[in-house]
């Protein structure tokens, strides 16, 4: 990047200003008073996300039967409101006051009313008064958390009596809020046989949006896993659009949950958000959410009356926090690395856009740069357009994100139809001029000899992006 001409930086979206529609963030765990929302509501808004997914927490909101206590849910709805947020809910996890197995179950993860028709109805009424308190408020509803995954759904996995519940789920949703929306799905896994016995009991009939979640190093994960869904909704429901409602990775090595003990940093988990997120922007997913707003306990598999099976921290967050002997966060949340890399796309691309081909070629020069020859291979890229008709130009090198750092040139052809070309480094903001002795123009073509390439994702821009 030295030898590029820096002209400038990307300004952040303020939390008045236009949100990012593709982009989303998981605000989760909330009903277990893990960490104070108060403190991360502006750093979360500054981020200039649209979507912000939330737990409605059935325990905590019904402690008494038939009572509900929704005045917490309310406060959190309304600051992300006012905020120029969009919340989505996830309805999950049960309550002990119906299914006994919740009884042993910190946060009575993993335990659908399913059994009895007591927890049925239960369940039921809880959801119709949801929806028909946020109506007007909260557009969207997803149908429990990870369900494929034993932690959510522990009596044993089951995908046709998933695919029942999301059913019935949908009605009570339906009757408290008749615009409402209705997510299904939340996979952490890539099984085509569980979609395919979900979709086979009805559910495809009463969804508008199958969601799913992947947490990967390796962003080819992204396109195979978004093709294979894509092909599922598209034979029992053409209708249904995907929705990427997790993924992520941790700043540390020491942490629980998804991609544990892998040697994390925080600038590797930087680069994962960058790489993951943009490759999600290349599919037609309606958004992507990044899992999550803050580091926290994660309380996955823990039972009550041993602390130690819940104290399990994941280092997820874009915000990173200290935790007290109770595993609940304290002090003020500072930013990561990963949350700059996240301002920085949110702003890039906070109006809408399309994914088009662009008239980009790669080709291969001798490069002074690197004593050898420019890249061609393993490139990931793709082109955006505006309604205004600027257009832009992502791509990256997919090195191995867990071993190596690289850096190298690529050269390009490009017709920019007469708009000035700048780069944009998506991992810090800053804008760059093409020096003159690196393009070579030819009858409104324009030749990017030995210009950077990185692992990380590089924007051309030409024209007001």
């Amino acid at each position: 990047m030295e030898r590029l001409i820096e002209c400038g930086c990307v300004a952040a979206k303020k939390s008045s200003q236009i949100k990012s529609s593709r982009l989303g963030l998981g605000f989760e765990k909330l009903d277990r008073k893990a960490f104070d929302p108060e403190k991360a509501y502006d750093n979360v808004a500054d981020l200039g996300v649209k979507w912000i997914r939330i737990q409605s927490g059935w325990q905590r909101t019904e402690n008494e039967k038939g009572v509900y206590h929704f005045e917490w849910l309310d406060d959190i709805v309304d600051n992300l409101l006012c905020r120029g947020l969009k919340p989505w809910i996830c309805l999950s996890y049960g309550n002990d006051l119906y299914t006994e197995a919740a009884k042993q179950v910190y946060g009575a993860v993993g335990c659908p009313p399913i059994n009895t028709e007591e927890e049925k109805t239960a369940w039921y009424n809880y959801v119709c008064a949801l929806t028909r308190r946020y109506k007007g408020k909260v557009k969207l509803y997803e149908v429990w958390n990870e369900p494929d995954g034993v932690w959510c759904w522990k009596h044993g996995v089951n995908a046709e009596e998933y695919g029942r519940f999301v059913l019935e789920t949908a009605k009570a949703i339906k009757a408290g809020d008749k615009d409402a929306k209705v997510v299904g799905g939340a996979l952490s896994g890539d099984d085509l046989a569980y979609v395919n016995s979900m979709f086979r009991t009805g559910a495809s009939d009463y969804i508008e949006y199958f969601s799913y979640h992947v947490y990967t190093w390796n962003e080819y994960d992204v396109f195979k896993r978004v093709k294979a869904f894509r092909g599922m909704c598209d034979h029992f429901n053409p209708a249904i659009r995907l929705i990427q409602g997790e993924s992520g990775s941790q700043s540390r090595s020491d942490g629980r949950g998804a991609l544990r003990r892998g040697g994390w940093t925080p600038l590797k988990q930087a680069k994962q958000l960058a790489r993951h997120t943009m490759a999600d922007l290349m599919t037609e997913v309606e958004f992507t959410s990044y899992f999550s707003a803050l580091d926290m306990a994660e309380g996955m598999r823990g039972t009550i009356g041993d602390k130690s099976s819940y104290m399990d921290f994941g280092y997820f967050g874009v915000l990173g926090a200290q935790f007290d002997d109770n595993g609940c966060a304290v002090g003020e949340y500072s930013p990561k690395l990963s949350y700059k890399v996240l301002q920085t796309i949110c702003s890039v691309f906070a109006e809408e856009f399309e994914v088009v081909d662009l008239p980009v070629y790669i080709r291969c020069q001798h490069s002074e740069r690197v004593f050898g020859e420019d890249v061609q291979d393993n490139i990931i890229s793709a082109g955006f357009r505006r309604k205004n008709g600027a257009e832009a130009f992502v791509y990256w090198y997919s090195a191995d994100l867990m071993t190596t750092d690289f850096q190298s040139t690529i050269s390009l052809q490009v017709v920019p139809f007469g708009r000035n070309i700048r780069l944009i480094d998506l991992m810090n903001g800053r804008i760059y001029k093409i020096p003159t002795e690196m393009t070579e123009e030819n009858d409104g073509a324009v030749a990017l000899n030995n210009i950077p390439v990185k692992d990380t994702p590089l924007l051309l821009t030409f024209g007001d992006f």
